[in-house]
């Protein structure tokens, strides 16, 4: 009976580890993980096996910085072409999407780990202030899309410094 108690005990503290470990993740990168649909350029035999063993859902981290006069947002999507990516500001919301493909042809052998996704995504990214679409400017660069916003000009912030009498 004992090693029956010390088996449950064993279990619960693994079930609560997993869902501590879970709820963390959720918490931190929830809006991160992302679903992949299947892209148009999926094709070739090779290509076929490696889509049927997509994942369906990527994480696209995202970090926002206000920087006073304007909004910097970073997104890492490794994997794609810089003609391969779209981004557009909607009302109060930056919306990044694309494509990432699958390039590689195999023509022997078969996937033995598949953890990489592909496909269309789409990321809708809330901004902290309102700002002007017209002035927006992108970069992708080594994995890592830069995207630079100024601030409509009624939301900007400013540093009022506190006078002594």
């Amino acid at each position: 009976m004992a090693r029956l108690d010390q088996l449950r005990e064993g279990f619960q503290r693994t079930w609560t580890s997993i869902s501590e470990g879970w709820s963390r993740l959720t918490d931190a990168a929830g809006q991160a993980i992302t679903r992949f649909t299947p892209g148009r350029h999926e094709s070739g035999e090779g290509n076929r096996d490696l889509a049927r063993r997509n994942v369906g859902w990527g994480l696209l981290p995202v970090e926002v910085f206000d920087q006073g006069e304007r909004i910097e947002v970073r997104l890492e999507a490794p994997g794609l072409d810089r003609d391969d990516i779209e981004v557009e500001v909607i009302d109060d919301q930056l919306r990044i999407a694309g494509e990432k493909r699958i390039e590689r042809e195999h023509r022997d052998g078969d996937y033995h780990v598949a953890e990489c996704a592909y496909g269309r995504f789409a990321r809708l990214i809330p901004l902290p202030a309102p700002v002007k679409a017209d002035s927006a400017r992108a970069r992708y660069r080594n994995g890592v899309l830069d995207v630079t916003l100024e601030k409509s000009d009624g939301h900007r912030r400013r540093r009022i410094e506190v006078q002594s009498r």
